[in-house]
């Protein structure tokens, strides 16, 4: 989520500072801040300090000296060290919190930024630092609270602007869409040329039903014209460029969402199995802070790139130096973009996919993955960039991306429909509350009127807080829901698949439909309800639906939104032998077939660049484009006939074979083996703790991070638990390795 960035020099406050006059000293270190000169500051701000090590001065801009050299772990011991001395001394709090806040570490930055708060209560930027660190932690109305207390002390337009987002973020969270765009609105006339403006209002239209998809299209260039426009004239043509129709491409995912995040459900298979014959793969990550998906996907790849940080001229100047062929941006107009950077051309050919549900009316942008289904046939007008329709789903699902392992375990096999021992239905929605706007909730309250005795299940963030809970509860009854039907559920991401479990009926919202929580849902078994939307944001539901086969689950009106639902209902028998044949059903479908997918990505990619090397063979002749496409066409490698070789990375930069990998699974359960037994389980419980068998399942792991299913990597699995004495998790991991060499199934408990 984009927000206001209010990240400038300390101020020097005169209050605080013991001095009336500046010392030589003094004046030193405020000529290298006025130059921006990092190293000096740094080095002076030492020198003071061994000098004094009480110089107030001194300690609150080394650590801001620190931070701009982008050495966060020296400018954290620096602050902590400086509020050791001083702290109750605002400047040193709010910088420390900033600093917390860029890297992405909020429930640190949280006491810091309430006890500035508390300090400076007349100033904006303390409450606007606050309501942005509330935003990550789900503290929803916190966070509204503290961007109308900033709103009411602004000064300026900076701070004005910096309020509006404030509240136009905690607004979206709280179902209040209209009223975000249109603060959105209200910032963009108060400061045009400010990016993130436009990108929350974009990002916040999505969820609005007053905002079709032209409307989207119309505002999105408006973003064009004020940050495009101008650098058209400085695009390059790339004229140096090797041609070649068949050479290896180098392919650059731009994004700041290779970490835990929903994109990385659909495109961790393609970044781990994009056919390295063809491509060479780069990711250029654009956040200030990884996890555990991060590290997956930097043995992944070929190369990754640190982008956090680096302001768009450098974000552009690092994709040009690594000559990138095709650029694939994974982000759109969603928070730490890099459309400002894309739009001044840094690739041949740019491609936008996946993170954002619209066009991101880029001229610069030459394509969009999409599919035949999910964007009407009408859809080209809706966008700047040319469609590419691949031949299946816009992307393929995987789940569980947190724990990877927990796909094979009995807690997420499907179960039954528990209609069956509850003896009313329960429909559900595990979406973000953002989507579910009074029109969705009005609707989902007809449902449970039409089906009775039924209950409707919501999980969501910050459902857990009674007083929020109570807040969404009295919303839901203003809108015809019967409160006493309801269960409001708190979110919590490592149990979010076990609610599922107890879930008969998902509900879609719209006009903003659900994708991963809707692959989701259907993997865990829930058939779903979704409607017929006009354009791409409100088809993601249709799409799935029907790459899956269950049309009749698609709903044109309300009142077939209703009407499918109890049919649905009405039969718990039949709603049971759909559940325990949905996962199946998903998995041999082409939501979830990496393989084709993998495939057509990689067409798609060498049709752009073809296309591309014959217009720039002849610019004014189409004819003779076509014709040597054809020349090209009818000498493609002979080895592109046949599917590349699954390949596995062990760690960045080093990336080995699938049967290779084999053998070392191989040789270190031998090793496993002949060590001495582990621990009993009776002592040990679930956990591995033996260090040969944890190098077993950390190999394994890996292995199956990139190829799922493989069934030598899951038996190898069945190994470590039998020798921990597990044998539930023994069992169910042989049978996942039998069904992956096609014997058996495994999906239903």
């Amino acid at each position: 989520m984009a927000a206001a960035d209010s990240n400038g020099p300390p101020s020097q406050d005169t209050a605080t500072v013991n001095t009336t006059k500046p010392d030589q000293e003094s004046a030193r270190l405020q000529a290298a801040l006025s130059k921006a000169d990092w190293p000096l500051l740094h080095r002076l701000c030492r020198q003071a300090l061994r000098k004094n090590g009480r110089n107030l001065s001194a300690h609150r801009l080394l650590g801001y000296a620190l931070m701009q050299q982008r050495k966060t772990e020296d400018a954290i011991t620096a602050f902590s060290q400086a509020l050791a001395q001083w702290p109750n001394d605002a400047e040193l709090l709010i910088n420390f919190g900033n600093l917390y806040l860029e890297q992405a570490r909020h429930s640190e930055a949280y006491p810091l930024l309430k006890k500035v708060c508390a300090l400076r209560p007349t100033q904006a930027i303390c409450w606007i630092k606050l309501s942005q660190c509330c935003y990550f932690l789900s503290q929803h109305d916190e966070g509204f609270h503290a961007s109308q207390k900033a709103a009411a002390l602004a000064r300026n337009d900076e701070e004005r602007v910096a309020a509006l987002m404030q509240s136009a973020i905690q607004r979206r969270e709280l179902g209040q869409v209209r009223e975000a765009v249109q603060d959105c609105d209200t910032a963009i006339t108060l400061q045009p040329h400010n990016a993130g403006n436009y990108t929350n209002k974009l990002l916040f239209m999505l969820a609005d039903p007053q905002s079709d998809a032209s409307d989207l299209h119309q505002a999105a260039r408006q973003f064009a014209a004020v940050f495009e426009t101008p650098q058209q004239a400085h695009w390059p043509r790339f004229a140096e460029r090797d041609r070649a129709p068949w050479r290896r491409l180098k392919i650059g995912f731009v994004s700041p969402d290779l970490r835990d995040h929903a994109v990385m459900y659909f495109v961790e298979g393609l970044l781990a199995q994009l056919d390295r014959r063809q491509f060479e793969v780069f990711a250029f990550f654009l956040y200030p802070r990884g996890d555990a998906v991060t590290e997956r996907v930097q043995r992944h790849v070929d190369h990754f790139i640190h982008l956090a940080r680096c302001t768009p001229a450098e974000q552009a100047a690092a994709i040009r130096s690594h000559e990138i062929d095709i650029v694939v941006d994974l982000a759109g107009h969603t928070g730490h973009n890099a459309l400002l950077a894309l739009a001044s051309k840094p690739a041949p050919i740019q491609v936008s996919w996946l993170g954002y549900p619209a066009t991101t009316g880029l001229a610069a942008m030459d394509y969009r993955f999409t599919d035949e289904v999910t964007d009407p046939v009408d859809a080209q007008d809706q966008y700047s960039e040319q469609l590419y329709r691949l031949p299946s789903f816009f992307c393929c699902y995987r789940p569980l991306l947190r724990n990877p392992l927990w796909r094979y375990q009995p807690a997420y096999a499907v179960r039954p429909t528990p209609a069956l021992t509850a003896g009313d239905i329960t429909f559900g929605s595990c979406n973000n509350l953002g989507k579910l706007t009074d029109e969705v909730l009005a609707l989902w309250g007809e449902v449970l009127r039409t089906v009775p005795g039924s209950r409707l299940l919501i999980e969501g963030k910050n459902l857990g807080n009674e007083a929020f809970a109570e807040s969404y509860r009295a919303r839901c009854e203003s809108l015809g829901i019967d409160t006493k039907r309801l269960e409001l559920v708190g979110l919590d991401r490592n149990n979010q698949y076990l609610t599922y479990h107890r879930i008969d009926i998902a509900l879609d919202p719209f006009p903003l439909t659900g994708g991963t929580t809707t692959c989701d849902v259907l993997w865990m078994g829930v058939p779903i309800v979704s409607m017929i939307g006009a354009s791409f944001k409100s088809r993601i539901g249709t799409g799935i639906l029907n790459y899956l086969g269950r049309t009749e689950w698609l709903a044109e009106t309300p009142g077939d939104y209703v009407r499918i639902a109890q049919g649905l209902a009405a039969d718990v028998q039949a709603l049971n032998r759909l559940r325990l044949g949905l996962r199946d059903a998903m998995e041999a479908s082409a939501l979830m077939r990496e393989d084709l997918f993998n495939h057509s990505i990689a067409e798609g990619l060498r049709a752009m660049w073809i296309q591309w090397a014959a217009r720039m063979l002849h610019p004014e002749t189409p004819e003779a484009q076509t014709r040597v496409i054809q020349d090209w066409l009818s000498d493609v490698p002979e080895e592109w006939s046949h599917s590349p070789a699954p390949g596995v990375g062990l760690k960045p930069g080093q990336r080995v074979s699938q049967q290779e990998t084999h053998q070392r699974l191989q040789d270190l359960v031998e090793i496993a083996k002949a060590a001495p037994p582990p621990v009993s389980a009776d002592t040990a419980g679930c956990q591995i703790t033996d260090n040969h068998w944890i190098a077993v399942t950390e190999l394994a792991e890996t292995m199956l991070c990139a190829v799922p299913h493989d069934a030598l990597a899951l038996a190898c699995l069945a190994e470590v638990e039998h020798a921990h004495g597990h044998t539930e998790f023994a069992v169910t991991y042989l049978q996942h390795a039998t069904r992956a060499m096609g014997i058996g199934s495994a999906s239903t408990a």
